[in-house]
């Protein structure tokens, strides 16, 4: 009898050129790193979590420049902001179920390091894998690394350099 899969939280965001619905350069990368190095031909022992945080515009209001006359802009607001995060997701669902490797995924609204750790508490998982965007360990994730609820989790980030 086998075990349970190893749970690998990867956290994923849009691209900041290409928006959505594509992924960033980074969580792609931390992606195709994750099945390179971790997951390898061993599909069946693994399973991966995809979070994705959309971060709520700081006053409220994703699309500045858009005239809101009725209750019904703000629904519709809403559901287009759900729509296009499920549209990321889908990227990695489908490239899982391509694979053969398990997947769930799921969007919350927030402040990416705060949710990741409330996420990580609830959910459990054994690892934790970050993209970084080029940057250094600290610069993005140090406070990640000292956080209490990722202690008892391996956090892995996954550095890609970009070339220009």
């Amino acid at each position: 009898m086998e075990g349970e899969p190893t749970r690998i939280m990867i956290a994923v965001n849009e691209s900041s050129i290409k928006k959505y619905p594509h992924p960033s350069i980074s969580c792609r990368g931390a992606f195709e790193w994750t099945l390179e190095k971790i997951v390898r031909s061993n599909t069946s022992g693994f399973k991966l979590l995809f979070l994705h945080v959309q971060i709520p515009d700081e006053d409220g209001f994703d699309d500045v420049d858009s005239i809101f006359a009725s209750p019904d802009d703000f629904k519709q607001m809403a559901r287009r902001d759900k729509a296009r995060g499920l549209h990321l997701l889908e990227y990695f669902v489908d490239r899982c179920h391509e694979l053969g490797v398990a997947c769930e995924a799921w969007i919350k609204k927030g402040d990416p390091k705060e949710v990741i750790c409330r996420e990580v508490d609830r959910v459990h998982p054994d690892f934790l894998v970050v993209g970084s965007r080029g940057l250094g360990p600290f610069q993005r994730y140090g406070d990640l690394l000292f956080h209490k609820h990722l202690q008892s989790i391996e956090l892995l980030a996954h550095f890609v350099d970009i070339e220009r």
